[in-house]
């Protein structure tokens, strides 16, 4: 039996709708953007273990474009909420949640993730008025999103977003003490028929044994063992493809059997960073008029100041053989995360965004070769959709055809 997502049923007229709210163009798409909608139900093992994958816009949801999701074929859409914005005004008039609530309510899966961004502040403790004052905070959002997105996770990048000095007992604290709160609210507003899930926030870099800490082993031990965290979500930002699997080696066996993970964010953004300094392949710079003497990261310093055509832009990442040979790094991981029968969702980065860009130069992280979609680099299409990253799109495409089971509930 093949299972029909529920997004089928929103028609041409639901489309139309949602770019209105989104402000999405609603030009005519290319025929590209309906791959086949119906997919065959993978086996997974594990209840809810959906093996979905789905598109990550961390701060730039207010970005979407219906096209592009089309054009993927992706059934879910993932972004991120800055606590401050809860105490800035009404949350009925915030784009995030605007625009992410809009994208469910026509047919789209969503999750949802809360960051608490206390990189250069202190963490409130338990029981305090600072506490209190943010637990009411967090009371708006639910209000808000509670029943409404599919999945809620409860802190985006908890031992990035702190201080070092309180990534221990102190970061701990704070975020079961957030965790029980939300379960609460949960509970005492919806019950059991609440359908929005709870995920605990990404752990970062346990490819590295200094991560792997006594901090670390207390947030899997409360994942566990509280009943209504459906698991743990991780973000393997790595510099090897061989840097994802200590993740899993970590995670999976401090789970109870039926949870499942997340991985809302993964990429070889670090692999890519050792790169910049190569010089560029002669033939690209023969080609496109580039001194032999360039450097990869003054390539794509070229690209931002003017955007190329994307056979320019494909030649240059073709060509260069750091980048080809990771070609399938999108693929390869979501088969490495769904052979393990406990993935949920994970969503890849889909669009780069303005701060990627910003303050460009050689050490700057490039977060914008992971993008599915790359309009900082790359000149839109005749047909008037989005310019894509090299590499990424079939794969993406595949991977939904592949198993992506996003209409079950």
């Amino acid at each position: 039996m093949r299972r029909t997502s529920r997004r089928r049923f929103v028609g041409a007229a639901g489309v139309a709708g949602m770019s209105a709210v989104l402000g999405a163009p609603g030009a005519a798409l290319a025929a590209e953007a309906e791959p086949g909608r119906d997919r065959a139900a993978t086996p997974y093992t594990r209840a809810g273990a959906h093996g979905a994958l789905g598109a990550n816009y961390n701060e730039y949801v207010a970005d979407l474009d219906i096209r592009e999701l089309q054009i993927g074929g992706t059934e879910w859409v993932r972004c991120f909420f800055p606590m401050p914005e809860a105490g800035q005004g009404e949350l009925a008039d915030n784009v995030t949640l605007r625009t992410i609530l809009g994208v469910g309510a026509r047919g789209y899966r969503t999750l949802l993730t809360l960051k608490f961004p206390y990189g250069d502040s202190a963490m409130p403790t338990p029981g305090s008025p600072a506490m209190e004052t943010l637990l009411a905070q967090v009371d708006k959002v639910l209000a808000e999103v509670l029943d409404r997105v599919d999945i809620l996770q409860i802190g985006n990048e908890p031992f990035i977003e702190s201080l070092p000095e309180e990534r221990g007992d102190t970061l701990n604290a704070f975020y079961e003490t957030v965790a029980r709160h939300v379960i609460t609210y949960r509970r005492v507003h919806h019950g059991r028929r609440c359908r929005t899930r709870l995920y605990m926030g990404a752990l970062n870099r346990l490819d590295l044994p200094g991560r792997r800490t006594a901090a670390t082993e207390r947030w899997m031990t409360f994942v566990r063992q509280t009943p209504e965290i459906d698991g743990v979500d991780i973000h393997p930002h790595v510099p090897s493809p061989d840097a994802v699997q200590p993740f899993l080696d970590y995670i999976l066996p401090r789970m109870r059997p039926e949870q499942t993970f997340l991985a809302t964010e993964f990429s070889l953004v670090w692999y890519w960073q050792a790169h910049m300094d190569d010089r560029i392949p002669a033939e690209f710079a023969d080609r496109y008029g580039f001194a032999p003497t360039s450097f990869v990261w003054e390539v794509i310093q070229a690209a931002i100041e003017r955007p190329f055509p994307q056979r320019q832009w494909d030649d240059f990442l073709s060509s260069s053989p750091w980048y080809e040979s990771q070609r399938h790094f999108l693929r390869d991981q979501v088969e490495k995360f769904r052979a393990t029968g406990r993935l949920a969702v994970a969503t890849y980065g889909y669009r780069q965004g303005e701060s990627m860009i910003r303050n460009w130069g050689p050490a700057k992280p490039p977060w914008l070769l992971n993008a599915v979609f790359a309009p900082r680099t790359v000149q839109p299409w005749r047909n008037g959709t989005t310019g894509r990253g090299y590499a990424w799109i079939e794969d993406f495409r595949a991977l939904q055809r592949g198993g992506a089971i996003a209409g079950s509930r």
